[in-house]
């Protein structure tokens, strides 16, 4: 069939062409928008799962959802190594150049900025002589004496407070979003976490939306007890059979194609109902077919050359981020199956005692690999990986 028509899309963070499956989720957020604009009591969301499972595009989707109600918005990709102050700096002020053409209080708006401005530059990272006029592109003065603290917990809350006073007057809100959300430093986690806290009490417009890997909900319960009553949790997991044959077969029947149910069989369980697999063995499986309906056929030609695109790109480049001992640790993590393994099993197997091979299991956490599921147990971030690893020559 026409490549050029080819309607799937598989990307990191892009959005499908059929949404299929996420109703509940939209149906959530389109409530808690509501009920904020309503100055209705609201907690902030977090979405959690592996990677490949729609986490990223589901974040994008809330955030246009918000644009749609004219609220305020920014994102911000956290990082292991990088404080938030000045990621979140840039988003609120993306927000509220959103806002600002419709605020009928000009100073108003100027007096954020400069409180703004001041947050940001209590940055310890921000190299001397740098401007965070130039860097965030605020002329305002500095407010002196608010959100300039220096401690990030005292000066997000005061920060939060100015961004959704301005959102109020709109009669809006601000929805800030964090992806990655795992990977923020442990103490600014316990920042933001008392920030949303302060917010909740208050009642202000401004919510933070974030997205990580499963085990985020334990990074944020460490930082602060009460982090459990403070977000929304929503498990982000695989599509079942008919959200998958949807996403499937309302954007081929848009170009006029369809699929003969045996076709769908197979492509089902290639991908296992993982969004991202769905998009990249649909896509394969279009190009290979020579007409309409696709066959099973089609997708045994196709099977091939979809697992040899993931393999370079969503498996191969993550495994060729690991040092040799990660490697050897994730190897046989795989040998021990694809569920999660005790970390004292993987070290029994390898031959050595836990605490020597800790540091390789500790840069595999970081660099987004494996994750604790829970205490004493690891697991794959990413779906298949055990299997794409036990095919790979030791």
């Amino acid at each position: 069939m026409d490549p050029v028509r080819n309607p799937y899309a598989p990307g990191a963070g892009q959005r499908p062409p059929e949404l299929a499956g996420r109703g509940r989720e939209l149906e959530v957020f389109d409530v808690v928008l509501e009920r904020v604009a309503r100055n209705r009591p609201e907690r902030s969301l977090v979405l959690t799962g592996l990677r490949g499972v729609g986490k990223t595009v589901l974040l994008n989707t809330f955030r246009s959802m918000a644009l749609q109600r004219l609220w305020g918005t920014g994102k911000i990709e956290a990082r292991p190594d990088q404080s938030i102050r000045r990621p979140v700096a840039g988003a609120l002020h993306m927000a509220v150049r959103e806002l600002a053409p419709r605020h009928r209080a000009p100073d108003r708006v100027e007096y954020f900025l400069g409180v703004l401005k001041a947050f940001a530059q209590r940055d310890p990272k921000l190299p001397k002589g740098t401007s965070v006029t130039v860097t965030l592109g605020i002329d305002a003065p500095a407010q002196r004496g608010r959100a300039d603290s220096g401690d990030l917990e005292v000066d997000l809350t005061e920060l939060f407070a100015e961004a959704a006073s301005v959102a109020g007057d709109l009669g809006v809100g601000i929805a800030l979003f964090v992806d990655e959300m795992q990977d923020i430093p442990a103490a600014d986690v316990s920042a933001l976490c008392a920030a949303c806290h302060e917010l909740s009490q208050t009642g202000g417009p401004l919510i933070v939306v974030g997205a990580g890997l499963p085990h985020l909900p334990a990074v944020l319960s460490a930082s602060k007890s009460y982090s459990e009553r403070l977000f929304r949790y929503s498990s982000i997991d695989r599509l079942d059979r008919a959200a998958a044959d949807q996403a499937l077969l309302a954007p081929a029947q848009r170009e006029g194609a369809d699929f003969e149910r045996d076709a769908l069989d197979a492509l089902y369980e290639a991908a296992d109902g993982y969004p991202y697999f769905v998009q990249a063995y649909g896509k394969v499986t279009w190009d290979v077919a020579t007409a309409s309906p696709v066959t099973a056929q089609d997708v045994a030609v196709a099977g091939p050359q979809a697992e040899g695109e993931l393999a370079v790109g969503f498996f191969g480049s993550r495994y060729e981020r690991a040092t040799p001992a990660e490697r050897k640790y994730m190897r046989m993590m795989a040998q021990l199956g694809d569920d999660p393994v005790p970390t004292a099993q993987v070290a029994e197997e390898l031959g050595v005692k836990p605490s020597s091979v800790s540091p390789a299991r500790d840069g595999l956490i970081k660099k987004g690999l494996i994750y604790s599921s829970e205490r004493g147990l690891i697991a794959f971030t990413v779906p298949h990986f055990g299997r794409f690893l036990r095919t790979q020559p030791v």
